[in-house]
């Protein structure tokens, strides 16, 4: 199990970073573009990864509906919101958003997936949710904007594929579910870029173009991966109580790219994100009063 926390932090961290990325590259390509041709690669490199270990691309009948729901909700509506949230939305704040996806996620697996909220759960993920809050500024106001309503979508529709893939997460191996809802998000997406292509330039920059791809098979392709297959041996919840930890990394990625300065507000709000996750996972042991079942949907 402590490998599986170990792969879940890397992607974790991977992703946090993703938030000064993909701030950095809508300023240069449309959301619809960003999230077509980063799909575009993603599936790539999947389909490479698949021929090199002589995969059977195929998936059972059913299994179909839940990998296209998965594909919509996970990829298309998950990726999209998050570039056009992007647009406006500063990306610190975006990484606040996104760490409450544990509590939502928490709240779907109880009623989807039938796992008991504990106390450990409850009491970390308080823990962390307010070293969230402390990280982003004591007594900040928090202004409403159409690019935090982009996010918020983001953070729904990421709780509820991590439910969705731990309901799928039976099988052996995980890699044909993502890579189909890949590419069913990425079909999905197709449409949409008809739809907006004539507002669209294909005149970017080399650096422009390597980053977007590197980025899309870093943090989409091969951290998708790892999360997904993941998630067969830990609870929804508890691998999402990782997220909490987005805010964080993005505050350090975008002192170390964009040079701006982490307070000492910032450095304890952490040590409160790090000593929530911690207690989440590890904080309690199996016959300790952390494991005392809260609440469980009747079956």
């Amino acid at each position: 199990m402590t490998r599986t926390y170990i792969l879940l932090f890397i992607c974790v961290v991977v992703w946090g970073s993703n938030f000064i990325f993909g701030a950095i590259l809508v300023n240069t390509f449309h959301p619809v573009l960003l999230t077509t041709l980063r799909l575009l690669f993603i599936n790539l490199f999947f389909l490479a990864y698949a021929i090199m270990c002589k995969k059977g691309l195929y998936i059972e009948k059913n299994e179909m509906k839940g990998v296209l729901l998965i594909g919509v909700i996970g990829v298309a509506i998950n990726q999209w919101s998050f570039y056009e949230g992007l647009q406006t939305a500063d990306p610190t704040t975006a990484a606040l958003i996104l760490a409450l996806t544990p509590v939502m996620t928490s709240i779907l697996a109880v009623f989807i997936l039938n796992e008991p909220l504990t106390a450990k759960l409850v009491i970390g993920g308080g823990i962390a949710t307010f070293g969230v809050f402390f990280v982003i500024g004591v007594g900040q106001r928090f202004v409403f904007s159409e690019g935090l309503i982009w996010i918020f979508i983001t953070m729904l529709s990421f709780s509820l594929s991590i439910v969705l893939i731990r309901k799928l997460g039976n099988r052996d191996d995980m890699f044909l579910i993502t890579f189909f809802s890949s590419i069913f998000g990425f079909l999905i997406m197709l449409p949409f870029l008809a739809f907006t292509f004539s507002h669209i330039t294909l005149k970017y920059s080399i650096e422009s173009w390597s980053l977007l791809i590197v980025t899309a098979i870093l943090m989409h392709g091969i951290c998708t991966l790892a999360w997904n297959n993941q998630l067969r041996k830990a609870q929804a919840s508890t691998a999402a109580m990782f997220l909490n930890l987005e805010p964080f990394v993005t505050m350090v990625v975008g002192y170390i790219i964009l040079q701006k300065s982490v307070t000492a507000i910032q450095i304890i709000g952490a040590v409160f994100i790090v000593c929530g996750v911690y207690t989440a996972t590890f904080g309690y042991g199996k016959k300790s009063k952390g494991q005392k079942v809260l609440f469980r949907k009747a079956t």
